[in-house]
């Protein structure tokens, strides 16, 4: 049975809202599929605003791996802004995809990638004006299945009772995987309803049901197990990992925006991982092993990508994009094969100390020179000591001179307040080191238009990290007035949700990684062992993986 587009009312309120246009559709490499020709339907969501939303990897990664499936549909919607949030209500519009403005409800799945714990409430909102019961407990059988991915759902324990399930690691296989499941049991007839599905799921292994588990914690609010309730589900629940990129060179058609975002270029994830061992960073523990993509298989992407897109740059993504083994080779190969086209090379996440004058040469080569982003996230050398940030005031001096000497006008500088063992002297060394930066610049360069970008954002202990057992404030425990008692432990997991993942800051520094392009990155995973349910939540307290 076909579903009815909802565009036709939403027409009507879309000359009463700002940005109307991220809420129309038909970008460039988008997929409209008949939907009567399809019996799995996905919606994917990254819980934020468009223009923060369309460029994410791990969400176009997985629409497009989805497409490409004979008889599976995937379509993809975004969190609305308030002004068309408030008309939605009014008018009775629910929450729609903008490839075919169908509403989200009617889909089989509806996949939400978490980047870091803000998008929470995105997603709730969502499900409400999507028509979906909040908790888990309540839906029906005609209700998507609420999946949830990406490095926030690595600790899945604050939306436990708001998701259906939830996949650990990388998603390309495992959204596949999913899809025959769902298939099989809607081809035959959908028997034991919700909760037969659901169980099937976690039968593999792969798949996080939180219904099917019970969660203890001590009376510090940390995890103490979590153990399986019903009969035939394993207790171990296995992260998926991607182990040769090569074999996923996705997206090869990236997605083309009608509307501003926050990055317009071409990206492609020269590899997954991190082995600098960060002690705040989650990210660099959750994405291991370091799984890196041939010179070939980049250039092969850039290639398509490139003609399929008409962008004039080229991001190379990873955690720490300098470290890959090659990435001389690799930036030189590109810079020579676009030089009379004029397009543009750059390192969104660049370490201070990988960063070298050879390396800058290739990326200016055609005289494009974005800003440069550093992160040394402590201001003083003892600080960095302490995160095993093992970078000095000296190599960071030494690198923005080259930076400067080579052209570049502008570098931002990230950094952590709130660090175990901070103390105030530690923090106005920001300012002192930011000073130098701006006298060096000035030096090699010869000129006062150079520009230093300080940007501070407050520690936040994620779980998976040495920094897990660190609060950067005491937890406070409060049971919702509007749970029900009988909850599955509802009270004691809302509780150990608070102390785990708490965001204090709209940008929260400890899930950046070694930069904030670590978020575009499409979702890589944690180590390649098997993890306990209990593990992915131990030292409670931000890829694809699954929808990102």
């Amino acid at each position: 049975m076909s579903v009815e587009s909802v565009f036709p009312q939403l027409e009507a309120l879309l000359p009463h809202v700002q940005k109307p246009i991220q809420y129309v559709g038909g970008e460039l490499n988008s997929t409209v599929k008949p939907w009567e020709s399809c019996d799995v339907r996905w919606a994917l969501m990254y819980p934020d605003a468009y223009e923060v939303g369309l460029p994410n990897q791990g969400v176009m990664i997985l629409y497009e791996v989805l497409n490409e499936q004979e008889g599976v549909l995937a379509e993809r919607t975004y969190s609305v802004w308030p002004d068309l949030e408030a008309l939605m209500r009014e008018h009775r519009v629910p929450q729609f995809t903008v490839d075919s403005h169908r509403p989200v409800k009617a889909f089989d799945v509806f996949g939400l990638s978490f980047s870091t714990e803000l998008g929470y409430t995105n997603m709730l909102t969502a499900l409400d004006l999507a028509g979906i019961p909040l908790e888990s407990r309540d839906r029906g059988l005609d209700d998507p299945i609420v999946l949830a991915g990406g490095h926030a759902a690595f600790n899945p324990e604050p939306i436990a009772d708001f998701i259906d399930a939830a996949v650990i690691g990388d998603g390309e296989q495992a959204v596949l995987d999913m899809t025959r499941i769902v298939r099989e049991w809607k081809a035959e007839g959908r028997p034991g309803g919700r909760e037969e599905v659901l169980f099937r799921l976690a039968k593999t292994g792969g798949v996080y049901i939180p219904r099917f588990y019970d969660v203890e914690y001590l009376p510090d609010g940390r995890i103490a197990r979590v153990v399986p309730n019903r009969s035939g589900v394993p207790w171990r629940v296995s992260k998926h990992t991607v182990m040769d990129l090569d074999e996923w060179p996705y997206p090869k058609q990236p997605l083309v925006p009608l509307a501003e975002t926050v990055h317009e270029r071409m990206s492609v994830e020269i590899f997954r991982g991190c082995t600098r061992g960060c002690r705040f960073c989650q990210a660099g523990m959750i994405t291991r092993p370091v799984r890196e993509r041939s010179i070939t298989g980049i250039g092969e992407m850039v290639e398509k990508g490139l003609k399929a897109t008409g962008f004039e740059e080229v991001g190379l993504l990873s955690l720490s994009s300098a470290d890959h083994s090659e990435i001389g080779d690799v930036a030189k190969g590109l810079a020579d094969r676009y030089e009379e086209d004029k397009i543009g090379l750059s390192l969104p996440s660049t370490r201070v100390d990988a960063f070298n004058v050879d390396l800058a040469n290739e990326l200016t080569r055609n005289g494009r020179r974005s800003g440069l982003t550093f992160a040394p996230e402590g201001g003083s050398e003892r600080m960095r000591k302490v995160i095993n940030k093992m970078v000095s005031e000296e190599d960071l001096i030494r690198t923005v001179a080259t930076a400067y000497g080579n052209g570049w006008r502008q570098v931002k500088l990230y950094f952590m307040c709130g660090l175990p063992t901070e103390t105030d002297e530690d923090v106005l060394q920001i300012a002192d080191m930011a000073t130098r930066v701006i006298q060096k610049g000035r030096e090699v360069s010869g000129a006062n238009d150079i520009r230093c970008t300080v940007s501070i954002g407050g520690f936040v202990p994620k779980p998976h990290t040495p920094s897990s057992g660190r609060r950067s404030s005491p937890p406070r425990r409060r049971t919702p007035a509007w749970r029900s008692s009988a909850t599955r432990s509802a009270a004691t997991r809302s509780t150990a949700a608070r102390s785990a993942s708490a965001t204090t800051t709209a940008s929260p520094a400890s899930s950046r990684a070694c930069c904030p392009a670590a978020t575009a990155a499409s979702a890589p995973s944690s180590a390649p062992s098997t993890r306990t349910a209990a593990a992915s939540t131990a030292g409670a307290n931000t890829s694809p993986t699954t929808a990102g």
